[in-house]
């Protein structure tokens, strides 16, 4: 069997530290570019000693995809995964996308392209597979319970607010109904803005603490009883490595953009 030919922007960030040592000992991927400004120009073996490799790190997705790449993996950052997604795609390369900050906007413009292109593009707000069961959890039990609210725990160095976890809940949640509330925007009193970000009818607390890392609870609430679904990772990178190489196997599936790794943990992308 052909090995996929993988391209990382992002090789030398926390993930790719992990990420790009599992795929260059993988023995169905090559890596055929990997991108850091950082290092641009470093030969990836002076970085990662323990692997033979002639590749260098290229400083952008445009020299990087010169080789001959099958799935570019982003791992960058909000202000760049969306061209460099693009660009992919118009280059004929399917990509896995990691980086979160992306809007609905955003995914609907990759999606277009995509199937335009008539590639695969998939999108995770969380590549950990504890992560991955709490999204499909969640999906369930908004049959059987009426309301939920969502928090996201995060360090106070991240940038992005609310989480690309917490985001993609809330769009999978809201793709099934709404939340039934009690007190709408229009009744309450008081401060609006207590009540978290709206989010297709989702209520979404952020909390940004020194003292976390990252992680997610969904609180279902219902008559007389209540069922918390919590996820918690620590600062290990290579909790994301295994979602990550399982999209990269998956992609070429499929066209158009999927989003969610449940969705390939349970075969409900096809």
């Amino acid at each position: 069997m052909k090995k996929i030919n993988v391209c990382i922007a992002g090789a030398t960030g926390w993930i790719g530290k992990a990420l790009t040592p599992a795929v260059l000992g993988s023995k169905d991927m090559n890596l055929t570019g990997a991108i850091s400004r950082t290092y641009s120009g470093t030969k990836v073996k002076d970085f990662f000693e323990c692997y033979r490799t002639g590749l260098k790190f290229s400083s952008s997705v445009n020299d990087a995809l010169m080789a001959e790449t099958d799935v570019l993996i982003d791992y960058t950052s909000p202000e760049a995964v969306k061209s460099n997604v693009l660009y992919a795609l118009k280059h004929g390369v399917s990509v896995v996308v990691g980086t979160s900050g992306l809007t609905d906007e955003d995914y609907a413009d990759i999606d277009h392209m995509a199937k335009a292109q008539r590639l695969g593009v998939f999108a995770a707000g969380n590549f950990a597979i504890s992560a991955a069961l709490l999204l499909h959890f969640s999906s369930i039990a908004t049959k059987y319970l009426p309301s939920w609210e969502i928090i996201d725990y995060a360090s106070w160095e991240k940038v992005d607010s609310p989480s690309g976890t917490a985001y993609e809940i809330a769009n999978r949640l809201s793709s099934f109904r709404p939340p039934e509330v009690k007190i709408t925007d229009e009744t309450m009193s008081g401060i609006k803005g207590s009540r978290g970000a709206n989010i297709r009818g989702n209520r979404v607390h952020s909390v940004r603490l020194p003292g976390f890392i990252i992680g997610t609870d969904v609180i279902f609430g219902g008559k007389d009883e209540r069922l918390t679904m919590k996820f918690d990772a620590g600062t290990d990178p290579k909790t994301y490595v295994e979602g990550t190489l399982l999209a990269v196997r998956k992609v070429r599936a499929f066209t158009g953009l999927v989003r969610g790794l449940d969705k390939l943990l349970f075969n409900s992308h096809e």
